[in-house]
């Protein structure tokens, strides 16, 4: 029997297909069922997509970043999942499925080389994903929670649901909606039941002060940790996180470039962000808790990339109706969206496993639960598979302590289409990120200010003005830190001795 988990780390990055991400890696393993040797469930080379009577077959290697942001909205998915002429009937069920309209919804964003969504990365371009795929657990069967954007699928990482929400809000949404109280989930996120259970027991490290988790309700900034203190907080024996949730940097949101991060976004490329999967295994592999504990990297939805395999029916979460608050398209939530890459980490699992059970993001609050005696928050996560199982070593193996170097990739040669200063603010991430900076703001701030914060970002209009907002909140919280480490440092401080001599006469 192993023995119990003391800590659950979850990493999860932005935007990549399995298939595109892992798809060439020719990782051949152990399957975690059978015990049989087998190959990933990967690319023949054969596949392809067809548009205006042109074959696109799948290729490698991949272009370090893309010409232009892959649509991964939920009309986009229906596309590329169902095909071109594909529509989503409300409160129906979903399209066949024949994963066959990645170009031709690719097309529609880029100005020429629709191929391009379907070219996937070489091994030897992800030596530190590569890496830990083949040494500890590959998920092959590992599906987004819903067919549609990052918000969704990332509040059932978080919860098991999305609320019903099957799209990205506008910033008119979420503050008719939720004013800056946060998203509300109908039972809760895993974050709340931690803290029913055990008083607190999470803890969230954040690669910027705008950690889409904070746009959920109970979730506040002073639960946010810079991700530059993990390494030497995970380092000390005491670290009391039962649950240990991780986002990178996302870079250049407002300008729509995401430069500067560490996401992996499509427009950014993914060589930070393989330094910064590398750091986070590193820091748990070299610390104190390493033998019990549990790492799980994953990414948020496919970002528009092709995947050959085709997604099977969901469990909905039962929590919400079609067309409730935050339902746009009708949408039942009975379909999971495109396979994503996703690598269990732990020396209690075999080496070089390839694990083909079904996974869906519920599978992380699902694990949790069962880890830490917790019930399920939903329908979703209490018929989702956990990874436990996986965990069937009695004694921790020996694990390599450093992974390798990123590789840095050549630029692309061809010009990226960026959002305009003055395009408008409702679409993608930036209207979540933007609540995130309301909420950050309004803990920064007298309770008599909220109103008037409600209202100035309301009455952002374009990604200009969000730059300014965003800018005018960051420069509160460093100076905030700032006070607060000024503060520690004069705690610190050794009292001067008091002189025991008289005063001479």
């Amino acid at each position: 029997m192993s023995p119990p988990l003391s800590h659950i780390f979850v990493l999860m990055l932005e935007n990549r297909s399995f298939d595109h991400m892992l798809g060439f890696s020719g990782i051949v393993g152990t399957d975690a069922v059978t015990g049989r040797r087998r190959s990933v469930n990967g690319l023949t080379g054969s596949e392809a997509n067809q548009y205006q009577g042109r074959t696109y077959p799948v290729s490698h290697p991949a272009d370090s970043a893309m010409a232009a942001d892959p649509g991964h909205e939920f009309t986009d998915t229906v596309e590329q999942l169902c095909g071109p002429t594909a529509t989503y009937p409300p409160s129906g069920s979903y399209p066949p499925i024949n994963n066959s309209g990645f170009v031709a919804d690719y097309a529609a964003h880029v100005r020429s080389n629709a191929g391009a969504i379907m070219k996937c990365f070489s091994p030897d371009q992800l030596p530190v994903l590569t890496k830990l795929a083949s040494t500890f657990a590959v998920c092959d069967s590992w599906f987004a929670s819903i067919p549609g954007p990052t918000f969704p699928n990332r509040f059932f990482a978080c919860g098991a649901s999305s609320g019903g929400l099957d799209h990205s809000p506008t910033s008119w949404e979420l503050f008719t909606w939720e004013t800056v109280s946060g998203f509300q989930l109908p039972h809760g996120s895993i974050f709340d039941a931690l803290g029913a259970k055990f008083g607190s027991g999470w803890r969230i490290y954040a690669g910027d002060n705008l950690p889409m988790a904070t746009a959920l309700k109970n979730i506040h900034h002073a639960n946010v940790t810079p991700y530059a203190s993990f390494a030497n907080d995970v380092a000390n024996a005491n670290y009391p996180w039962l649950y240990t949730w991780i986002e990178p940097n996302y870079g250049d949101v407002p300008g729509g470039t995401y430069k500067g991060g560490n996401s992996q976004h499509p427009l950014d490329g993914v060589t930070a962000g393989e330094a910064l999967i590398k750091s986070t295994y590193e820091a748990i592999r070299n610390s104190p808790h390493w033998a019990t504990a549990l790492l799980i990297i994953t990414w948020d939805e496919h970002g528009g990339f092709y995947d050959h395999v085709i997604p099977p029916r969901a469990v909905p979460p039962g929590d919400t109706q079609p067309g409730s608050k935050y339902n746009q398209f009708g949408f039942t939530f009975a379909q999971y969206g495109v396979r994503v890459p996703a690598v269990v980490v732990s020396p209690l699992i075999p080496p070089n496993v390839v694990d083909g059970r079904l996974y869906d993001h519920a599978t992380i609050p699902a694990t949790v639960e069962a880890a830490f005696g917790i019930k399920p928050l939903t329908a979703r996560d209490a018929a989702a598979n956990t990874v436990l199982p996986l965990l069937s070593l009695t004694q921790p193996r020996d694990c390599p302590k450093r992974l390798p170097t990123p590789v840095p990739l050549e630029a692309p040669r061809v010009r990226q289409l960026m959002p305009r200063p003055t395009d408008t603010v409702n679409s993608g991430n930036l209207p979540g990120v933007l609540l995130a900076a309301a909420r950050l703001d309004q803990e920064l701030s007298p309770p008599s200010e909220v109103q008037a914060i409600l209202a100035k970002v309301q009455s952002i209009q374009t990604r200009e003005d969000a730059q300014r907002y965003l800018d005018e909140v960051n420069s509160k919280a460093e100076a905030e830190k700032a006070d607060e480490q000024a503060r520690f440092r004069l705690l610190r401080r050794k009292p001067r001795k008091r002189s025991t001599k008289k005063n001479a006469t």
